[in-house]
């Protein structure tokens, strides 16, 4: 397992005004290919006088999680819809939010909040090949990486700060990825994660699932 970070790249600054600092982060794996799904953070605590962060929504569309990684402030509260037009029975046995909503269709009558920081590894009791995760980070400043591998934090306050990723399939422990930045106000810095990542490991969704809304 290796984990390798490279130094920080500081940008110059838009010339337009800009409120706070930001980061550009690109996640590639060992054999230099992008990674999506990775949960780009800063450890900078939660405002004890912010409001409670908005609502998020983990949906569920043709028998899948949708998104795969759900990332939250600690304290967000998730729905959980359905949008397929069969029942599904979504569980977590995860220590930071062990729940069950038995066999539904469309939305549940509340949403659930997510007090404790942690990874919550999602499932569904009658399609084995549904897997997602929800990660509560205790910090308001994270941002999920795309398909290209890349994601922006904006709005963060200047001054020094250490980065961290997070992905389902990570070798390491997440604390080993920090790396350290200092960030100017109206600046942008650029920084670069390469991840050892384990093997895949999900039951492959069938190629041709039955009772799909539309078939």
């Amino acid at each position: 397992m290796r984990v390798v970070l490279l130094a920080v790249c500081v940008l110059a600054s838009a010339v337009a005004p800009v409120h706070g600092a930001s980061v550009e982060a690109t996640v590639r794996d060992e054999a230099g290919k992008p990674v999506e799904d990775a949960v780009v953070y800063v450890l900078v605590a939660a405002d004890a006088s912010r409001k409670r962060p908005g609502p998020a929504t983990m949906d569920q569309v043709k028998q899948e999680f949708v998104p795969y990684v759900l990332a939250i402030e600690i304290g967000a509260a998730v729905s959980f819809p359905n949008n397929d037009n069969i029942r599904h029975h979504v569980y977590s046995f995860s220590s930071p939010k062990k729940f069950e909503l038995p066999l539904y269709i469309g939305s549940p009558a509340e949403p659930l909040v997510f007090d404790k920081p942690g990874v919550v590894a999602l499932g569904c009791n009658i399609h084995d090949w549904m897997v997602g995760y929800v990660y509560v980070l205790p910090t308001p400043f994270f941002a999920r990486t795309g398909n290209s591998g890349k994601a922006s934090l904006d709005g963060l306050p200047p001054g020094p700060h250490e980065l961290r990723v997070w992905h389902p399939r990570l070798k390491a422990a997440t604390e080993t990825t920090g790396q350290k930045v200092t960030l100017f106000e109206g600046n942008s810095a650029g920084v670069l994660f390469t991840l050892g990542l384990k093997r895949e490991w999900r039951i492959p969704r069938p190629l041709f699932p039955r009772y799909e809304r539309g078939n």
